[in-house]
């Protein structure tokens, strides 16, 4: 019995030095890639807080981009598909509070709270609407529910594969699995994690090289934050909030995934709700993509196209 307890206490020693050797490289490993985090968009101050909205191009119209749920660098994930575009129009991608540069903070991710950050981001980056919203998947709730709430500031959807309220009546989410990414990103396990921080955007989109480097040093500092947490913890409600308004009536162009890449969905369902949703908006349409969840990593060519020949006939 003594040998197995001495057994047991020098197996959880050697576990503990390994975490803590693992966590110590962590740290020295953050503090190499600090110049690799410089914000690469404007620090703007909300709440006592700062989020980084990044803007390129002119025109007359802005295009607002906004990401997924637990995009770890928003920035650069729409950027294969905001730079066919910027040439055209002025676009804003607003990184959310937990996401890319902005801070992470620990507070309320209701529906109303998210909104009033991101506008406030907005104004303070000097950005006026109307704006044409273009949201990545959870945040189509966002999206839908800023045209309820304020339907002049919104001008058009274009729905990157974007989530509607429908989905979540019926949607999976583990938050105790959340909490356990978190927990391994805080300690720097996932750097042992072969392939990990190789997003769509950096394995299929159009980023140079400096761009990836940038992209996964980022993915080490803002896997699965408190903040993103709290945003999931909160979908489901936002979703019934944002389904008790109805769908919001103006011009609405939905790109569709093949449902492929993570979304928990098979293709005929995951295609299914969205288009049943669109059809309760005068004028709305579809588009069909044969790719995964992150359209704009794969089909950014196609999808720019669609979008330029859509805003052309507003």
């Amino acid at each position: 019995m003594k040998k197995a307890v001495k057994v047991i206490c020098a197996i959880i020693a050697i576990l503990i030095a390994l975490l803590l050797i693992i966590l110590i490289n962590h740290r020295v490993q953050l503090n190499r890639e600090s110049a690799l985090r410089a914000p690469l968009g404007q620090m703007v101050e909300v709440g006592g807080h700062n989020m980084c909205v990044y803007t390129e191009g002119t025109g007359k119209s802005t295009l607002v981009f906004l990401s997924g749920g637990g995009t770890c660098s928003p920035i650069l994930d729409f950027k294969s598909l905001y730079s066919l575009i910027s040439d055209q129009y002025r676009v804003a991608v607003v990184e959310k509070f937990g996401y890319g540069f902005s801070d992470v903070v620990d507070k309320s991710r209701d529906i109303d709270s998210i909104l009033e950050d991101t506008r406030a981001a907005l104004t303070a980056a000097g950005l006026t609407a109307p704006y044409v919203l273009c949201p990545h998947s959870m945040s189509g709730l966002e999206a839908l529910y800023w045209a309820q709430k304020y339907p002049d500031e919104v001008s058009a959807i274009i729905g990157l594969d974007m989530a509607v309220p429908e989905y979540y009546d019926s949607m999976d989410i583990n938050i105790p699995l959340m909490r356990i990414a978190s927990w391994a990103a805080n300690w720097g396990l996932t750097r042992f994690l072969p392939g990990i921080s190789e997003s769509d955007a950096v394995k299929h989109g159009t980023l140079s090289d400096t761009d990836k480097a940038i992209y996964q040093a980022v993915f080490y500092s803002r896997t699965a934050t408190v903040t993103m947490i709290n945003e999931t913890e909160w979908v489901k409600e936002n979703a019934k909030k944002v389904s008790g308004l109805g769908a919001p009536q103006l011009p609405m162009l939905l790109f569709l995934s093949d449902g492929s890449g993570g979304t928990g969905f098979d293709q005929e369902t995951w295609r299914k709700i969205p288009i049943e949703y669109i059809a309760q908006v005068d004028g709305g349409t579809y588009i069909e993509l044969d790719c995964p969840h992150y359209v704009q990593d794969y089909k950014y060519d196609t999808i720019s196209e669609h979008i330029l020949s859509f805003l052309s006939g507003l």
